[in-house]
């Protein structure tokens, strides 16, 4: 049976952003372009007033979120954890609980790729959320982990998308405020 694909709709997204901290961004493959991506992600979230969670693992340990994001982040809840799979974590689920009903997609991005990443999309999953994974915006301390993270994302049924993908398929059209506002961070 064929599964009925469907366009993302802003009104049932989420931003999640996991472990961009300093300590950890310093030694990710390619930590540039992920930067880059989930700021483009924040800027679109920021557009279309979609909620926006971001998360820390272990804080005290790992630092802070890197500043260029962290100035983006201002008001977004940023609950610190332990495991691995951010919905395990007791305050990320609350905050989850807190967005409206109709929000059944997480886009989500960070790091590891292999850690993180996978364990919290894997939980996000068991939770009903769909999932699409922003693949320029999350990645490893080494290719080869994120190389297989991206693979067993796809293998639980994770959709991957670039950021610009995801963008341009909230957005649908030319011409449209919406338009006009993303596209000083596209060019």
């Amino acid at each position: 049976m064929e599964k009925k694909q469907s366009f993302l709709d802003p009104g049932q997204c989420c931003l999640f952003i996991v472990d961009p901290q300093e300590r950890l961004m310093a030694h990710i493959h390619g930590a540039d372009r992920v930067i880059t991506n989930i700021t483009l992600m924040i800027r679109l979230a920021e557009v279309f007033s979609l909620p926006v969670l971001c998360c820390t693992q272990y804080k005290k340990g790992i630092g802070p979120i890197v500043p260029e994001l962290a100035q983006l982040l201002t008001g977004a809840p940023c609950p610190d954890k332990l495991h691995f799979n951010a919905l395990a974590n007791p305050e990320v689920r609350q905050e989850l609980d807190k967005l409206p009903p109709e929000i059944d997609t997480l886009l989500l991005c960070g790091v590891e790729t292999h850690i993180c990443i996978y364990q919290t999309a894997m939980g996000a999953l068991q939770a009903g959320y769909k999932v699409r994974c922003i693949v320029d915006g999350v990645s490893s301390r080494t290719p080869e982990n994120d190389r297989f993270g991206r693979r067993r994302l796809s293998e639980i049924g994770v959709v991957p998308a670039p950021a610009e993908m995801i963008i341009y398929e909230l957005l649908q059209q030319a011409g449209t405020s919406q338009f006009k506002a993303m596209l000083p961070f596209l060019k």
